[in-house]
């Protein structure tokens, strides 16, 4: 099994948490991370934009990777929401195990 990290960019707080929680209970997530209170510059429409964002963390086995991707893109606000895929090249390996057990078969 190899695991992975699904990392999402949100309007705020509220959506990520909703977003995670609803991963987590459909299990193509074993934990969801939140960390509230970005501060986010980007361009938009051809010109620079800015403001508070909240940043979602989801845990999940990497065969799962790409459904978590289109269920967060399904829940997320945005037009074109910042969804990317990071590997996770070792660890804590009961970890490791515990992300798989708790995530439903591929």
């Amino acid at each position: 099994m190899t695991a992975c990290l699904v990392w999402a960019t949100m309007p705020d707080a509220a959506e990520a948490e909703r977003i995670g929680r609803s991963l987590v209970e459909e299990r193509l997530a074993a934990a969801a991370n939140v960390l509230p209170g970005l501060s986010s510059f980007h361009w938009w429409d051809g010109a620079v934009w800015s403001g508070a964002e909240g940043l979602l963390v989801l845990k999940t086995r990497r065969d799962l990777a790409e459904r978590v991707v289109q269920r967060v893109t399904a829940l997320h606000g945005y037009v074109c929401p910042g969804v990317v895929i990071l590997p996770i090249d070792g660890g804590n390996q009961p970890y490791l195990d515990w992300i798989a057990a708790e995530t439903r078969p591929g």
